[in-house]
C-alpha cells in the first residue's frame, strides 16, 4: 500500500486548473457573494436560457455552515463531458463504452487528502455545507451524494446517487431515498435478511470522472469504481474508511461513513427532481453517520437538481452509451440515438436507415424494453438530426400517421419519480414511427451547396 501524493490527476483541483487553462471561456467564476438559498440554481437557469452551460465557481456563498467555495454545473455541457474522456460529442457514446470496458480495480493507498480530517465522535451534520436549490425544497439538500456499499464477502460493490437531507430531530442522521430501487436497494434487503444494517459511505465531491462512473449502468456487484479507473486510464486511488473499511476515493472532498438501517424510516422531501417537479416520493431511509472525513480546505461540489442539463446529462450519458452499443450490435441500421433534455429521462430519438419494412418498430420495442426509464421513443430517418427537437417534430408532423404508426405497451414497471405513473409503479410505453416508410411520396426541399456558400459570404460581408 502506498501513500497518495497531494498533487495528482485524480484531484478535482488538478482537473479544474487544467480545464480552465485549456477552455477559459467555459469556466465562470463569481467573486461577489451569493446566497446559500437558490442563488446557484438561479444562475444556472438564467445562463441555460441563453444557451450557456459553463462550469460555475462561486468563491463566496453566504449561509454555508462551513465557508467553502462551491463548484457546480460540471456536467451541464455534453461537449465538456466528451472532452473529459478525449472525445467529441459525435464520438462520446463509443468513447465512453470503450473506457467503461477497460474497467480496472481500484488501487488502495495509505492516505490521501480525504484523510486530512477524520471525525468519529460527537458527529454533527449541521457543520456540513449544503445548498437549498429550489423554493419548493423541504430544506437544504445533498445532491451529489454518491453512496458506496461493498458487496457481500468482498465481492464487488455498488456506487449510486441518492439525494439526502439532515433529519430535523437529530444531528447525526440523514434522511435519504433509494427510489431507483437498484442494486443498493438489493444490497439493503440482503442486509435486512441477515438482520443487520448496511454499511455505506457517501462521497460528496470527487474527480468528475468518478462522478460520471457513479452513474454507470452495470450488472449486480459489478463495481462503478472499476469503471472510474477505466475512464481515468489508471486505477482509482482509494482509502479505507476507518470503521467499515469501505473503499472511497483518496482525493474526495467529503465522505460520510455509517449505516442504513433497513427498518428505520424518516420523512424526506419534497425535492426538485429530474422531472422538473418537486417530488416527495421516497423510500424514506435513514443513514446514521458515524464518521465524517474531509479535506482541510474542501470544495463543495454540487450537482444542480431539477431538470437541469447537468442533472440529466450526468444520469443519461452512461445510459445512452449502453443503449447505443446494444442497439448497434443488434441493429446495424441504427445511425444515431439521442435522449433530449426536453424529455427528461423519458424520451429517446433514434435515427434509422431501414433495411426492411417494420425494422424501425422492432428497434423502438427493443429500446423501450432495455431502458426502464423510457416511456416514448420516436424513430426517424437517417437524414433527420436527432439532436434537434425541431427536426424530430418536423419528421413527426410529415411522416407519421397516428392510426398506423403507434406502438403502445401497457403495464410495465415505471420510474418511481414519474408524476404521471400509477400508484403501483407501472407505466405504459409508446413508440412513434416517424420514418418515411414504404410507399412514401415526397421530395425533401433542398438548397444547393453553392447557394449556401454565397449566403455565407453575403452574411460575412454584412455583419
Amino acid at each position: 500500500m502506498r501513500a497518495a501524493s497531494m498533487t495528482h490527476p485524480q484531484d478535482l483541483r488538478t482537473f479544474l486548473a487544467a480545464y480552465r487553462a485549456a477552455h477559459p471561456d467555459d469556466v465562470l467564476t463569481f467573486r461577489d457573494e451569493a446566497s446559500v438559498d437558490q442563488d446557484t440554481t438561479a444562475v444556472i437557469w438564467e445562463l441555460a436560457s441563453r444557451g450557456l452551460h459553463p462550469i460555475l465557481v462561486f468563491e463566496k456563498v453566504a449561509g454555508l455552515a462551513l465557508p467553502v467555495p462551491v463548484v457546480t454545473n460540471i456536467f451541464g455541457s455534453r461537449e465538456r463531458i466528451a472532452r473529459m474522456i478525449g472525445a467529441t460529442t459525435a464520438t462520446l457514446h463509443a468513447a465512453y463504452q470503450r473506457c467503461s470496458h477497460a474497467a480496472v480495480e481500484p488501487r488502495e493507498v495509505a492516505s490521501g487528502p480525504i484523510t486530512e480530517i477524520v471525525e468519529t465522535k460527537s458527529i454533527d451534520l449541521s457543520t456540513l455545507p449544503m445548498l437549498r436549490h429550489f423554493a419548493t425544497d423541504r430544506c437544504a439538500y445533498i445532491t451529489n451524494g454518491a453512496v458506496i456499499a461493498e458487496g457481500p464477502d468482498g465481492r464487488g460493490g455498488n456506487v449510486s446517487y441518492h439525494r439526502a437531507m439532515i433529519r430535523a430531530d437529530t444531528r447525526n442522521e440523514l434522511a435519504t431515498s433509494l427510489h431507483s430501487r437498484g442494486h443498493l436497494w438489493r444490497l439493503l434487503n440482503m442486509a435486512k435478511a441477515k438482520g443487520k444494517p448496511m454499511a455505506v459511505a457517501m462521497v460528496i465531491g470527487a474527480h468528475p470522472l468518478f462522478m460520471l462512473a457513479a452513474s454507470a449502468r452495470l450488472g449486480f456487484l459489478e463495481d462503478e469504481r472499476n469503471v472510474a479507473g477505466g475512464l481515468m486510464g489508471e486505477p482509482l486511488d482509494v482509502v479505507a474508511t476507518p470503521k467499515y473499511g469501505i473503499r472511497v476515493p483518496a482525493y474526495a472532498e467529503f465522505v460520510l461513513e455509517g449505516t442504513i438501517d433497513p427498518d428505520a424510516i424518516s420523512e424526506e422531501g419534497p425535492f426538485g427532481e429530474f422531472t422538473g417537479y418537486s417530488s416527495n416520493r421516497s423510500t424514506n431511509n435513514v443513514l446514521r453517520v458515524e464518521t465524517i472525513m474531509r479535506r482541510k480546505s474542501p470544495i463543495l461540489v454540487d450537482v444542480a437538481g431539477g431538470n437541469s442539463a447537468e442533472h440529466l446529462n450526468l444520469g443519461r450519458v452512461p445510459r445512452e452509451a449502453e443503449m447505443v452499443e446494444k442497439l448497434r450490435d443488434r441493429f446495424p441500421s441504427v445511425t444515431a440515438v439521442h435522449y433530449p433534455c426536453s424529455g427528461t429521462h423519458f424520451h429517446a430519438y433514434v435515427a434509422v436507415k431501414q433495411m426492411r419494412p417494420g425494422e424501425a418498430r422492432q428497434i423502438m420495442v427493443g429500446l423501450l424494453g432495455w431502458d426502464p426509464y423510457l416511456k416514448t421513443v420516436i424513430a426517424v430517418d437517417e437524414d433527420v438530426d436527432v439532436t434537434r427537437d425541431d427536426q424530430v417534430l418536423w419528421a413527426l408532423a410529415t411522416h407519421f400517421q397516428p392510426h398506423r404508426d403507434i406502438v403502445v405497451i401497457d403495464g410495465l414497471p415505471g420510474n418511481a419519480l414519474d408524476p404521471s405513473a400509477s400508484g403501483v409503479g407501472t407505466t405504459s410505453r409508446m413508440g412513434l414511427d416517424a420514418t418515411r416508410g414504404p410507399g412514401f411520396e415526397g421530395v425533401r426541399a433542398a438548397i444547393s451547396d453553392e447557394a449556401m456558400a454565397r449566403a455565407m459570404t453575403l452574411l460575412a460581408r454584412n455583419k
